[in-house]
């Protein structure tokens, strides 16, 4: 791991685990600001009713799976899901924020208004921990190179072996095909 990982992850994942253990402790209090997001969510995915119910309960997973994964984030371990998790509690955290801060005063509106765009840094920053591979390449990477190795011997057989091949190539399109349903 890179220098710069090793002190970028730590510092990204730092705010959010302060502010899981803030939502942890004070997830009762939280609860009433939750409740219009969590109504969205529900008028959008009517079968989501019997999680959204319960805002201390949604809370608390929140405020848990931030703490969590803020941690694996910052010692590197399944840092990509890691991010990933971060991203959407840090979106549900974003939206409650902004819904429930003082808009009245000009004062007010301009305390939301950075909050909002200090929190959208931090969602673009575990996206870009989400999509970090850590210098490694990536599984599509590895089955593009895979199949362009394979194409490449394959056509190193000889002609009869290319039609066998051939062959099995269609059989499996049409098993595949069959399995699917297109």
């Amino acid at each position: 791991m890179t220098l710069v990982r090793v002190l970028a992850r730590p510092l990204i994942a730092s705010g959010f685990v302060f502010s899981g253990i803030d939502r942890l402790r004070t997830a009762g209090t939280t609860a009433p600001q939750l409740k219009p997001v969590l109504a969205g969510i529900t008028r959008v995915v009517p079968s989501a009713a019997a999680v959204t119910g319960n805002e201390k309960l949604v809370g608390q997973v929140l405020g848990g799976t931030q703490v969590a994964a803020s941690l694996l984030l910052a010692i590197g371990r399944f840092s990509r899901v890691a991010a990933l998790l971060l991203t959407v509690t840090a979106t549900v955290n974003t939206l409650v924020d902004y819904r429930s801060a003082d808009a009245s005063t000009p004062e007010g509106k301009k305390a939301r208004r950075s909050q909002l765009l200090k929190n959208l840094s931090l969602i673009g920053a575990v996206l870009l921990a989400a999509v970090d591979t850590n210098g490694r390449p990536g599984i599509a990477w590895r089955a593009e190179h895979l199949a362009v190795g394979a194409r490449k011997n394959a056509l190193g057989l000889g002609k009869d072996a290319r039609k066998q091949l051939q062959k099995a190539d269609k059989v499996v399109r049409k098993t595949a095909a069959d399995v699917v349903g297109s």
